[in-house]
């Protein structure tokens, strides 16, 4: 059943293993700082129109709608991109991230049953269905630590630098490792297990694919410390808004054969992990076109506040946000108007997928070197939100901190404008648009295997036959 906020913080009380800056969290929803990212998460659970009628399942989220066409492709990018905007410009992950993998399971399991026999595609569909009728929150843990990056997972000094497969019994598997960057796994109820890479058959015990509980025993949280926020008195967006993210740790993890979605099958390890990648992507283009908004918008009123509106490097810079933003709009609807349809599931076009990524990764450095230009080293040097607190300093503040508007708004914009472009969230952020949902060199990867050079090939090679010599 369709689940509100409430009901949802009330499930993540169930004895799951976080720690934060060293010490055990009894309870996600209590804590200072996990809290506001279960308070976020919990928000999707309250938007409007998020449930949608389906004939299998009835009442479910519209994130679970799997896609068999551009049109469910195009509804896709603008549900995200409109909860993005409806959450203040951040991504809200815990439904769109587990669909992602379901929808790259679904179209692997298919595959694995074909040239196996076996009844990967009936786990996961029995696995999709729990969820949707349960209105999970899920998260996706699919990068391992990797060691030596040199070296392939068999052939670590440690084997547990990637999660493997320790015990085989008649009822599941034990699992061990970690991985890294699991976002929103503290607050999720679910977390689902990818493999991260291509594998060879030496990396068969490697090659594993599940979905556990959150609080399953073994499974423990450590999560990094959300310093947009904690120890930050300036946050503005930060108060209400960010996610966490995590080292998860499997310590001997038993996993039931009814969650288990791939096992020992290496050869497929790779497009398991090609296909989650190609829609996290298009997910990813669909959210930070949301939230470009945020520095495209205070780009504007800090110009207006330092009365420079129209001057010539502001309005390059703002057409350069304008174009960051409508080349991610665009990349995604595109990717939507071309996919590739397999085992009838509608898969955002690789090609056009990864284009607008890079574009993303590339250019994310100049919308913030952008936003400080205009705003100006004051974002940099201005009085904290205590001083401004302080009636002795306001007046101070307030009278020179006027620009073409009066101090107390110029102070509420800069204030934003420095969150957004010299604080910690700045650096969380660079980190993000440059490595999130995947680094620059692997989007380079996907797009040359899926790129066709034919139409290229053909043009020269047909203009150069003319040559005589």
């Amino acid at each position: 059943m369709p689940r509100g906020p409430g009901e949802y913080l009330d499930s993540l009380r169930d004895g799951r293993v976080v720690y934060y800056r060293g010490k055990a969290v009894s309870d996600v929803t209590t804590h200072p700082i996990i809290s506001v990212a279960a308070k976020h998460a919990a928000d999707l659970f309250g938007a409007e129109d998020r449930l949608y009628d389906d004939p299998n399942y009835g009442k479910i989220s519209r994130y679970f709608k799997i896609p068999r066409s551009t049109n469910d492709l195009i509804d896709r990018h603008r549900l995200i991109y409109n909860d993005t905007m409806r959450f203040d410009g951040m991504f809200n992950i815990v439904q769109a991230i587990g669909s992602d993998a379901l929808f790259s399971l679904m179209i692997i399991a298919r595959k694995v049953d074909t040239k196996y026999g076996t009844h990967y595609l009936d786990r996961v569909m029995k696995y999709y269905e729990y969820v949707v009728k349960n209105d999970l929150a899920m998260a996706v843990a699919q990068t391992d630590v990797k060691g030596d990056r040199s070296k392939r997972p068999h052939e670590q000094p440690d084997p547990d630098l990637y999660v493997r497969v320790v015990e085989v019994r008649d009822d599941g598997i034990v699992v061990n490792g970690a991985k890294i960057h699991t976002t929103q796994g503290p607050v999720a109820n679910e977390i689902v297990f990818l493999p991260y890479r291509a594998m060879v058959e030496g990396d068969r015990d490697y090659a594993v694919a599940f979905a556990v509980p959150a609080n399953a025993k073994g499974v423990k949280f450590i999560v990094r410390p959300a310093l947009e926020y904690d120890g930050n008195p300036n946050a503005v967006n930060a108060r209400a808004r960010f996610e966490v993210e995590s080292l998860t740790i499997l310590d001997h993890v038993f996993v039931p054969w009814d969650r288990v979605f791939l096992f020992r099958e290496w050869e497929f390890a790779g497009p398991l992990a090609w296909y989650f990648a190609t829609y996290h992507r298009f997910t990813a283009v669909s959210y930070r076109a949301a939230t470009s908004n945020l520095y495209l918008g205070a780009a504007l009123l800090a110009a207006r506040a330092n009365g420079i509106e129209n001057a010539p490097h502001v309005r390059d810079w703002i057409v350069q946000m304008i174009m960051y933003k409508e080349i991610m709009r665009m990349g995604a609807i595109t990717a939507a108007l071309e996919p590739l349809i397999d085992e009838g599931v509608a898969v955002p076009n690789p090609v056009y997928t990864n284009v607008s990524k890079l574009y993303s990764n590339a250019h994310f450095v100049d919308v913030v070197h952008g936003l400080i230009d205009i705003a100006g080293g004051l974002i940099a040097t201005m009085p904290s939100h205590d001083d401004y607190a302080n009636p002795e300093e306001r007046q101070y503040i307030s009278k020179y901190i006027r620009g073409a508007v009066d101090g107390d708004t110029r102070y509420r914009i800069m204030s934003f404008v420095r969150e957004l472009a010299s604080s910690h969230l700045t650096g969380y952020l660079l980190t993000a648009m440059i490595h999130a949902e995947g680094s620059e060199a692997a989007s380079k990867i996907g797009m040359i295997r899926e790129y066709n050079f034919k139409e290229a090939e053909d043009l020269v090679n047909r203009v150069i036959s003319r040559l005589r010599i």
